[in-house]
């Protein structure tokens, strides 16, 4: 695994307890990250995302804590400061249908409680290390959830000149 420098990457960390609020915010600093910020609620969540223009955002998602709500505002919300910004999931709930239910909101990366420096750092490496492109079409915005590129040597079978039916951004 490659070591990144982490001085300069900013985040926002949205979580309901405080005790994991100040554990995420111990970790990110232990990583290198100089600023980190953080909120206890989705709603100010937003708030403070559009204020601060965090590099990377962490988002609880739990039970009467909209994570995925305010995944979507982020991704989807024409006052969202960018709607391009890595958001990792963090939730206690590692379940395939919760997994893909937060894929599918557009989210980047997925860390199950209880979580480690090690897991997060990999999640951030992750990140760092392939910026993936964004997808838009009708019912999806967010990165791509490819996460292998694999040859094709078949015939072209989709809409467009450039070999894909999505529309590419970031």
């Amino acid at each position: 695994m490659k070591n990144f420098d982490l001085t300069q990457v900013s985040a926002l960390v949205v979580e309901k307890h405080h005790p994991m609020r100040s554990m995420l915010r111990g970790i990110l600093r232990e990583l290198g990250l100089k600023k980190v910020d953080d909120v206890a609620s989705t709603e100010s969540g937003f708030e403070e995302f559009n204020k601060k223009e965090p590099d990377i955002v962490l988002v609880d998602w739990a039970l009467n804590f909209d994570g995925i709500g305010l995944l979507n505002k982020i991704r989807t919300d024409t006052n969202s400061s960018n709607p391009f910004v890595p958001v990792i999931m963090v939730t206690a709930h590692s379940e395939v249908d919760r997994v893909i239910e937060a894929r599918d909101a557009g989210m980047t990366e997925y860390l199950a409680k209880p979580e480690s420096a090690k897991k997060l750092y990999q999640r951030i490496s992750s990140i760092v290390d392939s910026k993936r492109q964004f997808i838009r079409i009708a019912e999806f915005f967010g990165p791509d959830r490819r996460r292998k590129i694999l040859g094709h040597a078949g015939d072209d079978r989709r809409g467009n000149s450039n070999g894909s039916k999505y529309a590419a951004e970031g």
